[in-house]
């Protein structure tokens, strides 16, 4: 069962519901060690001063936050702390939305809250609460030693906490280069061609169909190694040369979508 990372209540006008945040996703990256190629020993990270050239100690470091020019203001956990102990320990509903109203740009990560000690009724009111309304709450809380926006929602009888970027953390859209139809003027036919290909490849989005291959080919080759067996290079493949006729792709494309459905 995952380890409760952060515990705390949830704040719903008068009511506060006691829980305990999990993790609910778990990543499958391949993680490498560095080492050192003439010998295979690992490479050890060390902590060295600036200043004196000498190795330091964990319990021998502080945090300080860079004001420029070589001067720090040097900030510890009791400071932080002070600041407001409340919120540290609160996730304050602000308000409820409708999902498809938040772009998903602006979601980061997703963990479990379960309910803590005896608040399993008040748990399960707030669910069936949200189930019902189908509403998504948005509000605060601090997590470590930033405060994050974050939605809660309602799925399989469990509060999904999803933190999020703040609005000033999303790169506006005006700021790219990027085409538009009126620059690049597409016919109603190629239109109506891009929109076929689009409904033969629409379907219910079902999680389970797609999987990492490329996690499973570093595996095999980090298998077939330990084997002993002798990687060869495949022939890089030619580059793909740009599509030149827009309208016979799209025709290519929708063939080949309605002939592997």
């Amino acid at each position: 069962m995952p380890r409760a990372i952060w515990s705390g209540s949830v704040s719903f006008g008068l009511v506060n519901v006691p829980v305990k945040l999990m993790t609910a996703t778990s990543p499958k990256d391949v993680r490498f060690h560095q080492l050192h190629d003439a010998d295979g020993g690992r490479i050890n990270q060390k902590r060295v001063c600036a200043v004196d050239g000498e190795e330091v100690e964990f319990q021998h470091i502080v945090k300080g936050y860079d004001l420029g020019g070589g001067r720090y203001v040097i900030v510890d956990p009791d400071d932080l702390a002070s600041i407001d102990v409340e919120a540290n320990r609160t996730i304050d509903i602000e308000e409820f939305v409708d999902l498809a109203e938040i772009d998903p740009v602006y979601f980061e990560k997703s963990y479990y809250l379960v309910p803590d000690g005896r608040a399993e009724k008040p748990y399960a009111l707030l669910v069936e609460t949200m189930t019902r309304s189908g509403k998504v709450a948005v509000g605060r809380f601090v997590l470590r030693t930033k405060q994050y926006l974050a939605t809660l929602r309602a799925r399989d009888g469990v509060l999904v906490l999803a933190t999020m970027l703040y609005a000033d953390e999303v790169v506006d859209p005006g700021e790219l280069e990027v085409p538009t139809v009126a620059d690049t003027a597409p016919s109603e036919k190629e239109l109506d061609m891009a929109r076929q290909l689009v409904e033969s490849l629409s379907g219910p989005f079902e999680p389970e169909k797609y999987q990492d291959d490329y996690r499973d080919k570093v595996l095999a080759l980090i298998e077939a190694k330990a084997d002993g067996e002798i990687i060869v290079q495949p022939d890089v493949p030619a580059t793909v040369a740009p599509v030149v006729d827009l309208m016979a792709a799209l025709e290519a494309s929708l063939a080949r979508a309605k002939h592997s459905a």
